[in-house]
């Protein structure tokens, strides 16, 4: 009989087998089994987490009266550790001796391990006492064990103590006490002292140190790596190739994976080649690696070229392969190029995961693409995919984007009452994420209630608020003007523990200067200075908007100067910001002096210039104009944001026809194609002073330039003639404006007629009768 329990048990019946032996101590009570057979029972039960099992075994040695060994007490202590039951573990452990049991070094091990595992280490250091107690003397195994505990949790000059303990018992640190060491050390950042260590192993010999091996040199690879030291991870493979430590794939890997976070893709490609040349064959892991890192740097054809060398090595791309192609090219926004790989994965026999389709699924929504978007959801349902928490978020920040809040608090709604009896329920409740992107939403369509009543529910369903999502209510309020309740709110998250951030601070600051409360937004700033919070340019930009807006610039302008003294760097808004309040005052020479003040920052933008030249034409400030125009049509820029019309207009109004002309012989001379309107008060002007000569000239240049706009109509929308520099997509209309205006112009007259008659370049209907054929091109 027990042999045969023994052997079923040994099968994998271990249920089957319990079963058997209650109904043969049924049948003969007072025969008892053996402490071995219940051991194996015992070990066999736990291999297969068999735990009722376990249970009833136990009872029932106590019944019959079998006592139980210290490897049967091992057994029990070692599955409770494995099933995170410490606490009824360590109960079992002080129950030993009234058994009659002993631990022995392997019992106190096994509690050990159990309490490093579950982040306890204290407790477990605790036992090394209760060991001497006993007279158990601490193995070197025990110490690793508690060394590498200390080191992962952070606590590293404790694990440095215990390696002091470890030599006052006599034992030696070995290979693993240091290898815990320095990967506790990486892992918290100290790679320099890890490195001292690794140094130490390598030349004190005469210390008896340990020599390091293959994990030693690669918890330091990744350490390096980890810290962008690149330089070191070099020396770490020199040593290791002078020290005769062969690399294998695992180091290749690691060094492959630090130069491609550390953007060193080229020279990945290198040490991709060293593998081939040292005979290590690169496994599915390092071309997913040398992928990921150029897909990541926009190298999509050279991660495609990839691909096609793993497959000629007959290393067949993997779900991972495909998701890191298929994930660069959603994030360069090329969808038919992600969906034509996405059919030659699915051809291949390799079947997309929740990643790949999640990736595809978030590009279709920022690319607007709202019905491809849920045609793929629908077909991830459809084709048995476990949607989860990642899957709802994104379309949920879809559905908001796209306008469609109300369709998104549904999915909300949707998400929290699914079947009780779904095994994948819990993967896809709402997170924080799923909240922050509801509230926003109602926050920015202004349902300030609904986002409250959001709140109240998050909270209600365990979901806490961290401090985003008060910042979301502190913004919303404030760029409302309701900063008395963005003030309350703030007393709230404060209570519960949360700092005001930056973002906190510039959406009190922007609130506070909206309403003019110029004396609090300062104390609000030396409050940031206070609390050790830097003002960064957005903080800046919210007080000098709203001094600008109160008609403080000189208040704006000495905050400018703050910037430049605290090495706060302004952007291309802070400098609009104070050249427009400086033009509507008419203070255009101090408005002149910082747009030269950005072009040092910022640099030559087309932006900057275009602002600043768009803003003297307002000011009628015409020949400070002009030179801000002639200097960026010396820069090549495009003139689209110009409103070069307008300036030409005044210029000949103010009877500066002669910088009028200028201006237009200068954007013809650098083959600008820009509005035939601009030709016609300049026609008109020379025609009226006699100049027929010049008008004539300008009036061929305006035909031309019409005959461009017509033919590149019918040709190519899109396109521009002899290889102008394309300005904007309205010139078609402009030059209709021009057969049709009603100004009583004899020149424009004269013009119109005579291209009816064939003079020019041109072939335009009748202004009478217009025919619109470019509408249909």
């Amino acid at each position: 009989m027990v042999l045969f329990v023994g052997s079923l048990a040994k099968a994998g019946h271990v249920n089957i087998a319990v079963s058997k032996l209650n109904v043969f101590r049924l049948k003969y009570p007072n025969k008892p089994f053996s402490v071995s057979l219940y051991n194996l029972l015992i070990r066999l039960a736990l291999e297969q987490n068999y735990m009722d099992c376990v249970r009833v075994l136990y009872e029932d040695m106590i019944v019959c009266r079998v006592s139980p060994e210290t490897y049967t007490f091992n057994l029990l202590i070692g599955g409770l550790c494995d099933s995170g039951c410490l606490d009824d573990a360590r109960k079992v452990f002080d129950k030993m001796p009234e058994r009659g049991c002993v631990p022995n070094e392997f019992t106190f091990g096994i509690l050990v391990r159990g309490y490093c595992r579950d982040g306890r280490g204290e407790e477990g250091l605790e036992l090394l006492e209760v060991m001497r107690g006993m007279g158990v003397v601490p193995n070197i195994v025990i110490y690793n064990t508690l060394v590498s505990a200390f080191c992962k949790e952070g606590k590293t000059d404790e694990a440095e103590k215990l390696v002091e303990r470890i030599r006052e018992d006599g034992l030696v640190p070995n290979v693993v006490t240091f290898n815990s060491r320095i990967s506790g050390l990486c892992r918290a950042g100290k790679v320099l002292e890890a490195s001292r260590i690794f140094r130490d192993m390598q030349v004190d010999k005469e210390l008896g140190l340990p020599q390091p091996n293959t994990i030693t040199y690669n918890l330091m690879l990744e350490g390096f790596c980890k810290e962008g030291m690149m330089e070191e991870v070099e020396t770490v493979i020199e040593t290791m190739k002078e020290s005769g430590v062969s690399l294998e794939v695992q180091s290749y890997n690691i060094w492959l994976s630090g130069l491609v976070r550390n953007g060193k893709v080229l020279e990945a490609q290198d040490v991709l080649n060293e593998m081939a040349e040292k005979g290590v064959s690169p496994t599915i892991v390092s071309y997913n690696i040398m992928m990921d890192g150029l897909c990541k740097n926009g190298m999509l054809r050279d991660a495609k070229t990839v691909m096609s060398i793993m497959k000629k090595d007959g290393v067949a791309p993997d779900v991972v392969s495909y998701s890191i192609l298929l994930h660069g090219y959603c994030k360069k926004g090329k969808i038919n190029e992600a969906n034509e790989l996405l059919r030659n994965m699915i051809a291949n026999g390799c079947f997309p995961n929740n990643y790949t389709c999640n990736s595809l699924l978030e590009s279709l929504w920022k690319e607007g693409k709202v019905l491809e978007a849920e045609e793929l959801l629908n077909k991830m349902k459809e084709r048995g995919y476990a949607l989860d928490t990642v899957t709802y978020n994104i379309v949920l920040d879809g559905l908001c984007k796209s306008g469609k809040v109300d369709k998104a608090v549904e999915t909300l709604h949707e998400m929290w009452n699914q079947e009780d009896d779904d095994n994948n329920k819990n993967n896809r409740m709402p997170d924080l994420i799923t909240y922050s992107t509801i509230i926003n939403a109602l926050c920015k369509d202004g349902k300030l209630e609904e986002a409250k009543k959001k709140f109240i529910e998050m909270v209600g369903r365990n979901v806490y608020p961290d401090s985003v999502i008060y910042d979301i209510f502190v913004s919303n309020l404030c760029k409302k003007g309701k900063v008395s309740s963005a003030f309350r709110v703030l007393k709230d998250m404060e209570k519960k523990g949360y700092n005001k951030s930056l973002q906190t601070y510039n959406s009190l600051i922007l609130g506070l200067g909206m309403k003019s409360q110029f004396f609090e937004m300062y104390g609000l700033v030396d409050e940031m200075r206070e609390r050790g919070t830097s003002p960064n340019v957005c903080t800046y930009n919210n007080m000098i908007r709203c001094l600008c807006e109160s008609g403080q610039t000189d208040d704006a302008s000495k905050l400018l100067d703050e910037m430049l003294t605290k090495g706060v760097s302004p952007n291309i808004s802070t400098f609009k910001l104070l050249i427009r309040s400086l033009c509507l005052i008419g203070e255009f020479k101090p408005a002149h002096d910082v747009f030269d003040i950005s072009l040092s920052i910022c640099g030559h933008t087309e932006t900057l210039y275009s602002f600043m030249f768009n803003e003297l034409v307002a000011g009628d400030e015409l020949m400070e104009a002009k030179d801000v125009f002639m200097s960026a049509l010396d820069r090549c820029f495009e003139i689209g944001n110009f409103k070069y019309a307008d300036f030409i207009g005044r210029l000949c109004k103010a009877e500066m026809l002669e910088c009028a002309s200028d201006v237009l012989r200068k954007m013809i001379k650098s083959r600008y194609s820009f509005d035939p309107a601009s030709f016609m008060p300049v026609i008109d002007g020379l025609r009226m002073m006699g100049n027929k000569r010049e008008a004539d000239e300008f009036a061929e240049w305006m035909l031309e330039m019409g005959s461009e706009v017509k033919f590149s109509n019918q040709v190519n929308r899109n396109a521009t003639v002899f290889n102008r520099r394309k300005v904007s997509n309205n010139n078609e209309n402009n030059w209709q404006h021009i057969l049709h205006r009603d100004d009583g112009s004899r020149a424009t007259l004269k013009i119109v007629n005579k291209i009816q008659k064939g003079w020019g370049h041109a072939r335009i209907s009748n202004p009478q009768s217009p025919q619109y054929d470019f509408v249909d091109s």
